[in-house]
């Protein structure tokens, strides 16, 4: 099992990327750096690649429709190479809120248009002329632009023409194409009791289109962690605000894919509650209407024992990468310690 941390965001980057190289010597595998309404993740994603020497650096993640799918491919391709084949393309459809709200692109067929980026991806980095039909008409077809249009194939010989793709998806059908088509999984929040309930109709659907030579699926899993005493309660507070803010905020009622897991996952009542409550802007009040059983189950908050448990569970249900934020006045010491439990 692979150790790795989501990046913070943060007004300070070159502190954050430090940090990484910290975390790095403390054997740290994988760091992820997101890309939300913040900087840009492919900016600090380069100078990752330039202040490392092993840790694998990945986009968590590159929303969907902010970028062309052959500029997606060619930015992979540039990282890859300027990290020596270190860099995992995460990809992701955000929400409707940011999309829509902060870059102005209307959030339609996210799951038919991951599907398309994967193929065109995969096509550019084989230097294979590109042409494309559907959602991304490429070249663009006759009637529309100058005409002048034809395929071509990426100038440059990539570091690797298969780097891997892991995908950010919650529902049946996006986590179904996850399953058939990528390198890796990216599921927001797994509760080792309920993974196969909520999600193994979809992942079984997918293995079973899936081509052999794509090998085993990947899947990220872990949560907020914390093994000192004194770390607990402020662990468990972050936890709580953050699973608020998801459960309750991201997204409008009735639209919002976090709510629906957390629902799924057997607290019906206690989403409506939640969402209710942080759209009031009660976020306090909505960040307690948390079951302290949820908190316990989807964190690794608590003595080494139990902490160690919970990964025995998380590798049970097909975890290869432990995904875990340390809450800790000396984080490279926390994520050394367990990087000896899971080697």
């Amino acid at each position: 099992m692979q150790l790795s941390t989501q990046l913070q965001y943060g007004d300070d980057p070159i502190r954050n990327a430090e940090a990484v190289v910290a975390l790095e010597q403390a054997g740290l595998d994988v760091v992820w750096v997101a890309e939300a309404y913040s900087f840009d993740a492919v900016s600090l994603m380069g100078y990752l690649a330039a202040k490392t020497e092993r840790i694998q650096i990945g986009s968590g993640i590159l929303p969907i429709y902010t970028r062309t799918p052959t500029l997606t491919a060619m930015t992979a391709a540039g990282l890859d190479a300027l990290s020596d084949g270190r860099m995992i393309l995460g990809l992701g459809a955000s929400g409707p809120q940011v999309i829509e709200g902060f870059h102005g692109v209307p959030y339609d067929k996210p799951i038919a248009r991951t599907r398309e980026i994967i193929d065109i991806c995969r096509t550019v980095w084989r230097r294979e002329r590109l042409t494309n039909e559907g959602l991304y008409p490429i070249p663009l077809p006759e009637g529309q632009g100058t005409g002048l249009g034809k395929p071509l194939k990426l100038i440059n010989h990539p570091k690797r023409a298969d780097i891997p793709i892991w995908v950010a998806s919650l529902g049946d059908k996006n986590v179904e194409m996850t399953a058939e088509l990528a390198n890796g999984w990216l599921p927001h929040v797994l509760m080792p009791e309920k993974v196969r309930e909520v999600f193994g109709p979809a992942l079984d659907a997918g293995l079973a289109k899936r081509a052999p030579e794509l090998g085993p699926l990947q899947m990220a899993g872990g949560g907020i962690l914390a093994i000192e005493e004194e770390m607990f309660e402020p662990a468990r507070r972050l936890a709580r605000g953050m699973y608020a803010l998801y459960i309750g905020g991201m997204g409008a009622r009735g639209r919002n894919f976090y709510n629906t897991i957390f629902q799924r996952q057997g607290y019906a009542d206690e989403a409506k509650l939640i969402q209710d409550l942080y759209l009031d802007g009660k976020k306090e009040e909505a960040a307690a209407a948390l079951p302290d059983e949820f908190i316990e189950k989807v964190t690794l908050i608590g003595p080494p024992s139990f902490v160690r448990e919970r990964i025995a569970a998380l590798g049970e249900i097909g975890v290869t990468q432990l995904l875990v934020n340390p809450i800790s006045a000396d984080a490279p010491k926390v994520l050394s310690q367990v990087k000896e439990w899971i080697s």
